[in-house]
């Protein structure tokens, strides 16, 4: 990758505005054609959203979108439209007790709507906070209660496959967990039992950093510094390790890139969170140094190898030990062309990684690195101009889609291939049109001087 370091918030602001345009006709699409009856929409299929039943997570980007999009805009039938249907819809993704994804369905609308409210930017309704506050905190034991113990004394919140799989997704959507422990909650367990929504997000955190991510230790053949696993598998006999696995990337010695996006977005918003908490909050479970480091050596490799492994504008493979990846030699100083017909990229991945950059670029300026804070800003405007620029821009009103030429589950053969291609491309995906919206209000709110916005206070 090649990051522009000339390139600014306020540098992008006009592209941001015509992406606007164009996602308020998309999300008012959606909503007037989409049956509420088949699911939830995960990913189009020649331009139109189509659910996929595997695990219901993306109902909260649909209405996230919307929420967002009033954000950036101030149009009051978004906000409307996101809260409506939070309040209607979004009721059993807060009790659903057979996913890992609660933070990605109820932070994107819960949690927004009540920051939001915090804000200001929604008229203040104590009533209307309760109801978000009381989703959030059931949410956030819901999900902590999904665990496994490892053998080292710690431990993960299990992804659907089961107590024997630790999913790299997950980190991203453990933010819900310190939101809801901020708000005073707990699990409460067998015998009155109350289990520590913090100390089960640290656990998880540790983990996840031992296991999912490598550090160019000799873990084993294939331990290259920065590359992640989509999943670690354990014997829930005795809670040890076992091997990597992937459920959607190319093999387990390879890195599916959407499995790093999700690794290097989610450590970089944990520190963001850990640094709010004092050392004296953070030490029944671990100590705060110990901790931040760790957060940071996850963050900070898996970012260089996404700046190692994606092409000049940031843009990456789907799996970047893909078998025909190889074909293209070096390919880190080229464009992207995600109509090259050997392997899928993934803008989804790209616009999950761009967040991570700016997140991680802003915490390393407020602690006076300006080498690696200018560095990873850089990075996440030079992925942000390319999403914001055709083929990844969706500039047609009959595609449903925002960010194209994202992939959902190729191993599965599930993305949609054009007649004449012989691999996926043109189409979008849910999370990748509300993590691209979620990137570009961190960057409006920027160029504007406006508050950095954040679930935590």
């Amino acid at each position: 990758m090649k990051p522009d370091r000339t390139l600014s918030a306020a540098l992008l602001q006009p592209a941001i505005e015509r992406f606007l345009e164009l996602s308020a006709v998309k999300i008012l699409e959606i909503e007037r054609t989409w049956n509420p009856s088949k699911g939830t929409p995960v990913f189009t299929k020649n331009g139109t959203y189509t659910t996929r039943g595997w695990t219901e997570w993306t109902q909260g980007f649909q209405y996230g979108c919307a929420i967002l999009q009033y954000d950036m805009t101030g149009e009051e039938r978004f906000l409307q439209l996101g809260r409506d249907h939070t309040i209607s819809r979004m009721a059993p993704h807060v009790s659903h007790v057979g996913v890992h994804d609660h933070g990605f369905n109820n932070l994107s609308t819960y949690g927004n709507l009540r920051r939001l409210l915090l804000e200001g930017r929604i008229p203040f309704d104590q009533r209307e906070l309760d109801c978000y506050e009381l989703a959030i905190k059931l949410s956030g034991a819901v999900q902590a209660a999904r665990w496994t113990p490892v053998a080292d004394g710690a431990g993960f919140i299990h992804s659907f496959n089961g107590p024997h799989s630790l999913f790299s997704d997950t980190i991203r959507s453990l933010r819900i967990l310190g939101l809801a422990h901020q708000l005073g909650h707990v699990l409460m367990g067998e015998n009155d039992q109350a289990v520590s929504l913090l100390g089960r997000l640290v656990d998880h955190a540790v983990t996840t950093a031992r296991y999912n991510v490598y550090y160019g230790e000799g873990r084993d053949r294939y331990d290259v510094k920065g590359r992640v696993v989509h999943e670690s598998i354990f014997n829930t006999n005795d809670g040890r390790y076992r091997c990597p696995s992937t459920q959607q990337g190319y093999s387990p010695f390879t890195t599916w890139t959407r499995g790093l996006a999700w690794i290097l977005t989610g450590y970089a918003e944990l520190l963001e969170y850990f640094m709010k908490l004092s050392t004296a909050a953070l030490e029944p479970f671990i100590r705060k140094r110990q901790l931040i480091d760790l957060c940071e050596r996850a963050a900070r490799a898996t970012a260089e190898f996404h700046l190692h492994h994606s092409f000049a504008d940031g843009i990456p493979f789907w799996d970047t030990g893909a078998p025909g990846v190889a074909s293209f030699g070096t390919y880190t100083d080229q464009p992207s062309d995600p109509y090259n017909d050997v392997e899928p990229l993934d803008s989804s991945a790209a616009a999950i990684c761009a967040q991570g950059f700016l997140r991680l670029g802003n915490y390393f300026l407020g602690k006076n690195d300006t080498t690696r804070g200018h560095r990873y800003r850089a990075a996440a405007f030079t992925i942000a101009r390319a999403l914001l620029e055709e083929p990844y821009l969706s500039s047609k009103h009959q595609h449903q889609g925002m960010t194209l030429h994202a992939i959902y589950h190729y191993p599965n053969g599930w993305d949609y291939i054009p007649q004449d291609r012989h691999i996926p491309c043109g189409e979008a995906a849910m999370w990748g049109d509300y993590h691209t919206m979620e990137l570009l209000l961190l960057i409006q709110r920027e160029a504007a001087g406006k508050p950095y916005p954040q679930f935590f206070h």
